[in-house]
């Protein structure tokens, strides 16, 4: 069966955005891209909110046609084109990019996409992935923590009365700071 794998980069601090929605501060350099796009093209789809789709399919639909792009870049436009999309929204009526609307999120629906053949699937957006915690539907955690702090914006996980118990099972530092932290459930 597939697993569900929340995929998120955070600050030190524990952001993953900053107060306007800010990005800017992430440290993915060649390593890093390269690493993402080695691990996410053996994914079997995206499942992304309507903000992390609509901020994705902005960027990634022809970023390999910019002649600055880097190599990394150039071959995760291709992944992210080709891959398969769940875009959860109550709000966007239509999504292009091999990607289809549900608009909610529904434990049996997400139970029969696990039980599909192919890869893992990649839950992005931190709202999104609330949900998926709060429905106990997170497998695991792929946490890219980034050597800055941003002092305020919006935190990666939400306050809650529930602890989760994780066991770490992998680490990785890359070259510019980042840590790769893998937990599963």
């Amino acid at each position: 069966m597939r697993k569900i794998i929340l995929w998120m980069s955070v600050s030190l601090d524990g952001y993953f955005e900053g107060p306007e929605h800010q990005l800017d501060w992430h440290r993915v350099d060649d390593e890093l891209h390269a690493y993402f796009n080695a691990e996410l093209a053996t994914m079997g789809a995206f499942l992304d909110g309507r903000r992390s789709f609509e901020l994705m399919a902005d960027f990634w639909p022809t970023a390999d046609r910019d002649p600055a792009s880097s190599a990394p870049t150039k071959e995760f436009a291709g992944i992210w084109r080709d891959m398969p999309k769940v875009v959860y929204s109550r709000t966007l009526r239509h999504a292009d990019w091999n990607a289809t609307i549900a608009r909610e999120v529904v434990p049996e629906e997400v139970a029969a996409l696990k039980a599909r053949p192919g890869g893992d699937m990649v839950v992005g957006g931190a709202e999104l992935g609330a949900t998926f915690h709060r429905l106990g539907l997170i497998d695991e955690h792929r946490i890219f923590v980034h050597p800055v702090l941003i002092g305020r914006g919006t935190p990666l996980f939400p306050p809650s009365d529930t602890p989760t118990d994780l066991r770490l099972v992998e680490s990785r530092t890359f070259g510019n700071g980042v840590v790769m932290l893998r937990h599963q459930v």
